[in-house]
């Protein structure tokens, strides 16, 4: 367990000390932003997940920072605190029953909801309807000759050739659109089952993948389930219970009114992943994942940046908005939300700078900075000398981080990290691994690039390449590993492997390069993406990489 050592405590249980009227010294910098680390990441945050005890422990935490600091409330009203509604994700209740005929199913051996699924209790029938496909074009109705209306329809999630990516039924896989197409037909309910297991998998038995719920209850009979349908006609009885919950969010924000017209946003995320759950790359029982690297490190050097702005003369030109984010993990929720309900003004925005993982600033001295395409006038801070950092850049401005949701609103964003590590995403990512010397030099750099961009114009916006979101890869399976986002060269680095995924199964492993999946080549991060969004879940497909400069390949079964 990681502990909040004494000094930490005591700041936690005393009044916050006076702001500095001068820059802090390297060494008090450091030593502050170790402090905020290891609070923001001790175990008694439980993880920071939004939505929780945690995240409003951490909020309030960083609200008595930026009151010590000096910062002006820029939230909602007189607050800090900007408050965001989500919904959470949804769980099984108690209360959730199938009866075909008179067998009484047990749930999770035999049957479990599925996230379409409405919440419903009702006696119906049963109506066998084959895949439940529904296509004119091809002269198919599985729905043809079966009494639908007011009965369950029973259908199968295969196809008449399977679940694969070159199947002639392509077009009506979607396990939604026969869903709608039986509804539309009078159906009350909808039991899936699987009588193809070699050519098509199980729907997942979780939430994880975010389903907008039906208007019938919808369930999923396993193997054992299955063996006790009956024929049509059968009577049936179904209760489905799903709990859905809204939540509440809150972002952090503070500001310094140097009476200028346009202000630049400075901002990291708070938020992690609570006890691990969707977005956890770890495989065990539930544990605390305390973020140290993921991004308690970059809140502690914007907090940084709050102290040393108010007294940077070269940084005077711009009024200055710090925005500690919630929900990043969960989508962006907070910075999503801020930016399309902003509490200043959105054209009054010059720029905005966000960052996550600053705390592992390695040997190679690499830091990123990406969507340096936004502006014309990114691309000269990158010749800043500032700590002889090594600096790499892409151009788009569609990213997984806070920037996007500015990039989105027309607003020129960059985003700065130093990479991913073993650690992220995993409980092992704490505070005492954290390189703090590095995380000064950094904030060093980005005070460089507020103070050169520092006069009365405003930034000009231009979109990049990526902005059409409709040519965005979409996919339905993963590899099972982090990409090495600092990595430069021709195809993908792997930076670390999920256990129990395909790579791992497969026997890939970290520094493995991936060039080519399947018949696709694999260039790049995006060749990357567009290659997965070729397979589904069943699919083999051979995969190439480099492995200490040899190509080799291995089966990849996507489950």
């Amino acid at each position: 367990m990681q502990l909040i050592k004494p000094v930490a405590l005591a700041l936690l249980l005393a009044p916050f000390a006076t702001q500095a009227q001068t820059l802090l010294p390297d060494s008090q910098a450091v030593q502050q932003m170790r402090l905020d680390v290891y609070t923001l990441a001790d175990d008694s945050m439980q993880g920071r997940e939004t939505g929780t005890k945690g995240e409003q422990m951490a909020g309030a935490y960083i609200v008595g920072r930026f009151k010590a600091i000096g910062l002006t409330p820029r939230g909602d009203g007189t607050s800090y605190l900007n408050a965001f509604n989500f919904a959470a994700m949804p769980r099984t209740g108690p209360d959730n029953s199938l009866q075909l005929g008179r067998n009484k199913l047990k749930l999770g051996d035999d049957f479990y909801p599925m996230g379409y699924t409405a919440n419903g209790q009702l006696l119906s029938r049963v109506a066998r309807c084959r895949y439940g496909i529904l296509a004119p074009e091809k002269d198919r109705n599985d729905f043809d000759g079966v009494d639908v209306k007011d009965h369950a329809a029973c259908i199968s999630i295969s196809s008449p050739d399977g679940i694969h990516p070159h199947s002639a039924w392509l077009a009506h896989n979607d396990l939604r659109s026969r869903i709608d197409d039986a509804i539309k037909l009078g159906a009350n309910a909808i039991i899936f089952y699987n009588d193809d297991p070699d050519k098509a998998d199980d729907p997942p038995a979780d939430f994880e993948m975010k389903l907008q719920p039906c208007s019938v209850p919808v369930v999923f009979l396993t193997k054992s389930g299955f063996a006790k349908l009956g024929q049509d006609g059968d009577p049936v009885v179904v209760h489905t219970d799903i709990i859905r919950e809204e939540k509440t969010g809150h972002n952090v924000v503070g500001f310094i009114n140097n009476n200028k017209p346009y202000t630049v946003v400075i901002g990291a995320h708070y938020d992690h992943l609570g006890f691990g759950g969707e977005g956890s790359l770890y495989r065990g029982e539930p544990a605390i994942h305390n973020g140290a690297d993921d991004n308690a490190s970059g809140v502690a050097v914007l907090m940084h940046l709050a102290t040393d702005l108010q007294h940077m003369p070269s940084a005077k030109n711009n009024n200055y908005l710090f925005i500690a984010f919630s929900g990043e993990e969960k989508g962006l929720y907070g910075s999503n939300w801020w930016s399309k309900h902003p509490t200043l003004a959105i054209d009054s925005l010059n720029y905005a700078s966000t960052w996550t993982w600053w705390g592992r600033l390695d040997s190679t001295n690499d830091v990123a900075i990406n969507s340096i395409g936004t502006s014309p006038s990114w691309p000269g801070i990158t010749k800043l000398k500032a700590g002889n950092l090594n600096i790499k850049t892409t151009e788009g401005g569609i990213g997984p981080s806070d920037h996007t949701s500015f990039y989105l609103q027309g607003v020129p964003a960059i985003h700065f990290f130093t990479g991913s590590e073993a650690d992220y995403h995993k409980p092992t990512d704490d505070a005492d691994k954290v390189n703090y010397p590095g995380m000064l030099r950094i904030a060093r750099y980005i005070e460089a690039t507020i103070t050169t961009l520092n006069d009365s114009t405003k930034l000009a916006f231009t979109k990049t390449a990526d902005s059409d979101t409709s040519k965005t890869p979409r996919f339905t399976v993963t590899l099972g590993v982090v990409p090495d986002y600092m990595y430069d060269g021709k195809g993908l680095r792997i930076d670390g492997v999920t256990e129990d995924k395909p790579a791992a199964n497969a026997g890939l492993k970290t520094g493995d390069i991936v060039i080519k999946m399947g018949d696709h080549d694999v260039p790049d991060m995006m060749g990357y993406m567009k290659a997965l969004g070729m397979f589904k879940k069943g699919d083999t497909a051979q995969v190439a990489v480099l492995r200490d400069g040899k190509e080799m390949k291995v089966e990849v079964h996507f489950k």
